[in-house]
C-alpha cells in the first residue's frame, strides 16, 4: 500500500546500515540490484529525496546512469542471505534473479521485489563521482590508493516520489 511520503518515519542512523537495501535501477526487462548499506534521507532542493553512492565498478553504476528512475527497497530479517548475494555477486556474472528466488515487481516502471517489505520510487536527480581531493583525510582510509576500491562513489541524490510499505 501507497504511503505518505510526509508520513514516513524510520530510524536514520541505522535504516541503511544495519538493515541494509536494495538499489534496483533499470526497468522491467533491463534491470540490475545490489546491496546497500550507505544511504540517507532528507530534503534537497524543496524536495523529499535519497542520499545514495555506488561506486563507478559496480554493474548497477551503469543503470543508475543510463536511467532517471530507481528504487531503493528494505527486506526483513530472513532474507539477509539474499541480500549478501545481492552485494557480493555481479549482475555481469550471474543472475541475481535466479539466485536468490527473488520475484521482481514492476512499480510505476520502476522495478522492486515482491519480497520487499517497503520501497522507496525515486527520480534521479544529480549523480557525479566524488572529488577525491576534497575529500578529509579521514575519509581516504575508504578509497586506499593502488588497490581496486581507490575509485570514489558516485553520489546519487534522488527525490523520492512514492513509499509502498
Amino acid at each position: 500500500p501507497l504511503m505518505d511520503i510526509a508520513d514516513y518515519s524510520i530510524s536514520p542512523f541505522t535504516k541503511f546500515a544495519d538493515d541494509w537495501a536494495l538499489l534496483t535501477a533499470g526497468v522491467p526487462g533491463d534491470f540490475n540490484s545490489m546491496t546497500i548499506a550507505w544511504g540517507g534521507l532528507g530534503t534537497m532542493w524543496g524536495k523529499p529525496v535519497a542520499f545514495l553512492v555506488v561506486k563507478p565498478s559496480r554493474y548497477t553504476a551503469e543503470f543508475v546512469k543510463k536511467y532517471d528512475t530507481c528504487t531503493v527497497s528494505w527486506y526483513d530479517k530472513q532474507y539477509k542471505k539474499a541480500l549478501t548475494t545481492f552485494g557480493t555477486k555481479s549482475g555481469r556474472d550471474i543472475d541475481k534473479v535466479q539466485a536468490t528466488n527473488f520475484t521482481p515487481k514492476d512499480i510505476d516502471g520502476c522495478v522492486t521485489y515482491a519480497e520487499a517489505k517497503e520501497t522507496l520510487v525515486l527520480k534521479k536527480l544529480f549523480l557525479q563521482q566524488l572529488d577525491r581531493s576534497l575529500l578529509p583525510a579521514e575519509c581516504l582510509k575508504w578509497y586506499p590508493e593502488g588497490t581496486k576500491e581507490e575509485q570514489t562513489h558516485y553520489l546519487l541524490i534522488a527525490e523520492v516520489l512514492k513509499i509502498d510499505a
